[in-house]
Parts: C-alpha cells; structure tokens; sequence
C-alpha cells in the first residue's frame, strides 16, 4: 500500500503581518513561515496553514465503548478507533507519547481518508467512531470532515480528549460530536503547568460548555501520588464535577509508571477508593475506579437503591440488567445512552 502524506489547508486561522495565528486550540500558536505550532502538525507553507496530518492513522482499532472508557453510552457496543500524530500538551506520564510527542516521519502511517474509515466503521459492525490515542484536535479538519460523514449514515461520534481545543473548534464540531471523555487532569493550574505545559481553565470551560451544548460527558482523571492525589486536590476536581452535573459520570484511574516518570510508584488502591467515596458523598451518581485489576469499582449500580445494573471485567460486560434506561429494581432513570 502507497503512503503520502497529504496536507490539507487549516480551517481555523488568521493572517498577521509576518506569520499565522492558529486557532484550533487554547494555544493560538503564531507560526511564522516554514515553522510549525506546538503540536507539529500544523505548518504555515508561505502563508498558509496546513494540517500535515490530514488522513493520517498511526493507529486504528476496533475496541469496546468502555475502552475510552465511556460507560453511559451505548454500552457494550463497539467503537472504530482512530489516532493520528501529534499532541497540544507535553505531559511527563504520557502513556502514547511515541505517537503524541514526535514527528510525523517518525512514525509508521496509514492512509485513512474518512469515507474509508466510515466505511470500515460500518464493516466492523460499530456503533460508533472515535477519535482518540492522540489528542483528536490535533487533526481537526479530519475528524470534522468524518463526523460529518458518520452522522449522514446514523453513527454515533466520540473525542477521548485533553479538552483545550479553542472556542471556535468546539462551536464547529459540536452539531456532529455525540460523546467525549475528557481527561481532566488537576484541578492546579501548577500541575498543569510543569507537568503538561498548559492552563486547567480552558478546560473546565470546555467541560461545561459540552454539556451545555448536549454532548454526553464522562471525565477522567488519572490519579498521581505526589501531584495531583492530595485531600484538597480530589475534593476540588469532586466539587466542580458535581457543581457541573452530578449526573455526568467520574472515573479515577490508577497511575502506573511510565514515560518520563517511570520511578513513581503506582497509585494505592486505598488512594482511588477514598476518591470514590468522596466523590459519592458529593452526590456525583456514576463514580468508577479503572486500572484495577480484580476490582468492582467499573460496576454500574443504581444510585437510588444501589442495585448491581452493569457488571463489567475490564471493558468487558458480564451482565446488563437494565431495563432500557431504568433499573428493575426500583424504577430509577439511569443517566445513560442506550
């Protein structure tokens, strides 16, 4: 199979005097000719900006819905996976750093232009599309022009994002973006700023403005010991979640050792579960406890009667018992795409 790489002009930027302002993210890198943005993949070529990425798939899977994880959308169903080149952030633990921090040359590539990967969707029987392993703004023209695609033949649309793409990206992609899990990683703007070079604000804006606009949200949040798992950080990241919707469901994740901080340990078990309950005693419904081997914290049950509803082994569902949207127990809506 012949691999190119095919550019495609940029849809968010303006023309300053010497160089272009990129507008696809919080960034707004001004990129001067023959330069790229933070994200290296966004290159102004004489006065125009272009997407080096555009179609380009480093990676593509065919994975269960919970692997994104969302767990109140659509569950059970599966998902087309895609991830491209490139990232807006520079975390220390990135766990898919050989494709978010390094060069489009420098990674094998596939040619996936979106009416392939909608066909390919359908093959394979998923219910939906997801843009993810790398941050998916970072090649925005693609998946607009997919999502597009996907609505028109009824499949449902996922971002697994950062969220610190800009306004206008968002105002864009919104009419045809069904779902996103958002990693909110602190709630510090000092943890976001050393050990991801970014703001926590855009993101929280992001939050709530998906919401606003009807888009199913699940958060992420890896837990760290030493950064970001302390009382006052876990109870901050509890509050704004609840204050948001204390229906949108919270998943604290386990951190193993990776990338360029391979000698912390992993978080403790005790760490995640004391986030769990605090988030439960905030009323937040939906709280999951991912990364755990052995562990039920990636059950659903229903938080009037605490019924067992979805029980889940890794991203796996063992048992359903819902009942369209309710539980069977007590009646209860559950907040859930089905």
């Amino acid at each position: 199979m012949e691999v190119f790489t095919l550019k495609k002009e940029a849809m968010l930027y303006e023309k300053l005097n010497d160089a272009l302002n990129c507008h696809v993210c919080n960034r707004k890198c001004i990129i001067s000719n023959g330069k790229t943005g933070f994200c290296k993949m966004r290159e102004n070529d004489n006065g125009i900006l272009y997407s080096k990425n555009y179609a380009s798939a480093s990676s593509i899977a065919v994975d269960p819905i919970e692997k994104k994880p969302l767990f109140h959308f659509y569950p059970g169903s599966l998902s087309l996976s895609l991830g491209s080149i490139g990232c807006n952030f520079r975390c220390a633990y990135c766990q898919n750093w050989a494709i978010s921090q390094t060069y489009l040359d420098e990674v094998g590539i596939r040619n996936i232009l979106p009416e392939k990967a909608i066909r390919l969707t359908q093959e394979n029987h998923c219910k939906s599309i997801s843009w993810t392993y790398n941050e998916p703004t970072m090649w925005f023209e693609y998946t607009y022009d997919s999502a597009k695609l996907a609505q028109k033949k009824d499949l449902k649309t996922v971002y697994v994002t950062n969220g610190y793409m800009s306004d206008e990206t968002l105002d864009l992609i919104a009419p045809y973006l069904d779902a996103a899990n958002v990693d909110l990683k602190s709630m510090s703007d000092k943890f976001y700023q050393e050990l991801c070079q970014a703001r926590v604000e855009p993101v929280l804006e992001n939050i709530r403005t998906m919401h606003e606009k009807g888009i199913h949200i699940e958060i992420t949040n890896l837990v760290i010991p030493g950064h970001n798992d302390s009382e006052e950080d876990l109870k901050s990241l509890v509050e704004f979640v609840a204050d948001v919707d204390i229906g949108i469901p919270l998943h604290f994740t386990r951190f193993y050792p990776h990338y360029k901080m391979n000698k912390l340990s992993p978080t403790p078990v005790e760490t995640l579960e004391k986030a769990q309950k605090m988030a439960m005693d905030a009323g937040i419904k939906y709280v999951y406890v991912g990364n755990v081997p052995g562990s039920n914290g990636e059950n659903t049950n229903c938080p009037e009667c605490k019924e067992l509803l979805i029980e889940r082994d890794g991203f796996h569902i063992v048992n359903n018992k819902l009942k369209k949207d309710k539980c069977p127990e007590c009646g209860a809506k559950i907040d859930i795409v089905i």
